[in-house]
């Protein structure tokens, strides 16, 4: 019997609002008869039960007065709260401060023989016994609640972090219904609170046997705190530990920012990707610079449906632009970013349009309509080894698309170009890197010729340099994703290979940073962080998995590939900007004619599709191109 009442109250929605208060009613009533009981005797309560009963259903009376004030039943009892039996105390003392001065008013104003009010010391024994009971039934209910609700599957679990953001992540969890997690402990990352006690659990310090007690104590999962993210991040040792002893690792996704107070997303928690734990510092951006430029604003994007070119729409978009205007020649892509643009921002102009930057006449036909002000050019081939084998390719989408944009951009009195490129084009080692080098050059030497005087515009160019973005298409870790799934082996191409990465909204923070601060002809490079190195990348990736028998093989270096990235040339300067992590490069600038010249030249080239001639002219141009693993190395010994 007990066990159906307790199944028909917890799959229910609610007791109503009437059941919480006649309970509460039937609380006050009995620690009025206790209180009487204890004041008159045995003997006393018997002769006066019915005036007693009188003057407790107006005591009851006044307490309902009190109870509507603070709407102590309008809470569902399963899911009391500290404010709620404050709510609860704040009412008993009302109605027991209603109930003396009633009291006195029967006794002395009155004189009401046949209702017996109690007296100051009944009254505050009554006030005492309906307090405590009302507290024992909510915290017995939400006890019982609680452990109904548990799901077996729940995982033992600790809390990485013991401040504001860790009582809001164990606060968030006791809460889920189903219960998913039960709380074991807190991990305390700098030593504070060792010892004591949190919630009811215990403070664990971090130390080197520590991964290894948690599996002992059955431990199953550490949730890490979003405040203390970024500290995680930097134990490597632990995290290795954590791995090896087979502990789930819970934490929020990198893009995803929360203050630690407000309320934690219950759905964001999730078992780690490699991405989540890669160290990175937090991004701040200028939001104000960003959202006077752009707010209102026509605004261009090239490669619109590409990694980076779909997450600028999606920044960009937020700054509430006068008309989006999208490019990408990738029709699909082009139609899912179609799809997002009229979910997500249906009151922005949009055009999405199916094109491919190097048709000059479509592309003058598209500035003549909607005159751009500020263009991102994010259009590119970027696969180190489809250019190595396509040169012509590179030069012809990537060069003359790049200079056919710029073109029209000064044309059309486009108020600001942001070209994206890509830590390649320094000291660059194959196709693809030197064609953006070719269009760095370019943009820079126009803006020059711009400010000189020598052509005629208004437009400043403004180029960013970046390395490798997480998750982008056809990067190292979708790679390794797919190949552990097909159950291996990982291909990494050498040991000792390493890259920089950064999550692509960052990225693309730091690209709307640099466009706001820039004033015509700078090369910014973004401090990419720590470098990564490959093999230890895939190493964890395998552990995350939990696969077995997933061996790491090496492929060799692949044409044009090198050991590892730079982000300026030995011939370049490191010049620090207001923003931390976005410097400019000083480097060895053109003159526009010059420039012109090259590029006619090679794009000639291009289209006898003779792949050492195309290259020989990259070479000429950028006498720092030097080949590696690649069939044009013979080239830079003649």
């Amino acid at each position: 019997m007990i066990q159906k009442l307790f199944n028909w109250y917890f799959t229910s929605k609610a007791l109503p609002y009437w059941g919480v208060l006649c309970l509460d009613c039937a609380i006050v009533m009995f620690s009025g008869y206790l209180a009487e009981y204890f004041e008159l005797g045995g003997s006393g309560f018997a002769a006066s039960f019915w005036a007693i009963t009188h003057s407790l259903l107006l005591c009851v009376l006044l307490f309902v007065i009190a109870f509507r004030v603070f709407s102590t039943y309008s809470g569902v009892v399963r899911y009391s709260s500290f404010v709620d039996l404050q709510r609860i105390a704040a009412a008993t003392s009302l109605g027991s401060l209603l109930t003396y001065l009633m009291s006195l008013a029967v006794n002395h104003v009155w004189s009401i023989d046949e209702v017996l009010m109690p007296s100051l010391s009944g009254i505050i024994l009554m006030f005492t016994s309906s307090t405590c009971l009302m507290f024992m039934v909510r915290v017995a209910v939400k006890s019982m609640f609680d452990a109904r609700r548990k799901d077996e599957q729940a995982l033992k679990t600790v809390i990485y972090g013991i401040k504001h953001g860790a009582i809001g992540m164990a606060k968030m969890i006791k809460s889920q219904s189903p219960q998913r997690y039960v709380l074991d402990s807190f991990i305390s990352p700098d030593g504070q609170m060792v010892g004591h006690m949190l919630m009811g659990v215990k403070v664990r310090e971090v130390k080197d046997t520590l991964a290894s007690q948690l599996k002992a104590d059955g431990i199953d999962a550490i949730l890490v705190s979003p405040v203390q993210a970024d500290t995680f991040r930097e134990d490597d040792h632990f995290i290795n530990e954590l791995i090896a002893n087979g502990i789930k690792i819970m934490m929020m996704p990198h893009a995803l920012e929360w203050d630690g107070k407000s309320e934690l997303p219950q759905d964001q928690l999730h078992e780690v990707d490699i991405e989540d734990l890669l160290p990175r510092d937090k991004i701040e951006v200028d939001m104000n610079a960003i959202g006077a430029l752009l707010t209102g604003k026509r605004i261009m994007i090239t490669g619109a449906a590409g990694s980076i070119g779909s997450e600028m729409v999606r920044q960009v978009a937020v700054y509430h632009p006068s008309e989006l205007i999208l490019i990408d020649q990738a029709e699909t892509p082009m139609h899912d970013i179609r799809l997002l643009m009229q979910r997500q921002f249906p009151a922005i102009k949009s055009e999405t349009i199916v094109a491919s930057i190097c048709n000059a006449t479509f592309m003058e036909a598209i500035f003549a309509a909607h005159q751009p002000e500020y263009v991102f050019h994010a259009a590119a081939y970027k696969h180190v080894p489809m250019m190595e084998d396509n040169p012509a390719m590179a030069v012809q989408n990537n060069i003359y698309g790049t200079r056919v944009i710029a073109d029209l951009a000064v044309k059309y009195g486009t108020k600001k170009f942001v070209m994206i490129s890509t830590d390649k084009a320094v000291n660059p080692t194959n196709v693809m890197g030197c064609s953006k080098r070719i269009c760095e050059i370019y943009c820079q030497s126009l803006n020059k010729a711009i400010a000189e005087g020598k052509v005629k515009g208004i437009t400043q160019f403004v180029t960013t340099r970046f390395g490798n973005v997480l998750g982008s298409n056809g990067s190292v870790i979708p790679l390794f994703k797919q190949q552990i799934r097909n159950g291996g082996p990982l291909t990494v191409t050498h040991p000792d290979i390493i890259r920089f990465f950064m999550l692509i909204p960052e990225a693309c923070k730091l690209v709307l940073e640099a466009g706001t601060m820039g004033n015509g002809g700078e090369i910014f490079v973004f401090d990419m962080g720590k470098p990564v190195k490959i093999v230890d990348l895939a190493k964890r990736m395998i552990a995350l998995s939990g696969a077995k028998n997933i061996g790491i093989k090496f492929t060799g270096l692949r044409e044009g590939e090198k050991l590892y990235e730079e982000v300026l040339s030995d011939q370049e300067e490191n010049i620090p900007t207001k923003h931390p992590k976005i410097m400019r490069a000083k480097v060895r600038e053109y003159e526009y004619a010059t420039a012109c010249e090259n590029e006619k030249a090679l794009l000639d080239l291009s289209y006898t599709y003779n792949d050492m001639d195309i290259v020989k002219k990259m070479k000429d141009i950028v006498p720092e191109y030097k080949s590696q693993v690649s069939k044009y190395e013979i080239l830079d010994k003649k």
